[in-house]
């Protein structure tokens, strides 16, 4: 699975499967520029300094 790095927020999202463009499966991502996205694949999502989105994880802390 791979995931989406918001680098405004420092938040990590979920990434829908199948989207044209970046996108997070809460859709929080929506009005957001790509540039603004970073796609992580699942290994490296731990080593960055970020929290988890709170509607993509369950146990996340975010929004």
């Amino acid at each position: 699975m791979e995931y989406l790095l918001n680098e405004t927020t420092r938040t990590v999202h979920k990434q829908e499967r199948g989207a044209r463009s970046p996108q997070a499966v809460c859709g929080v991502t929506y009005h957001l520029d790509p540039d603004q996205l970073q796609t992580r694949a699942e290994e490296s999502a731990g080593d960055i300094n970020a929290s988890k989105c709170g509607r993509c994880f369950d146990a996340g802390g975010g929004y």
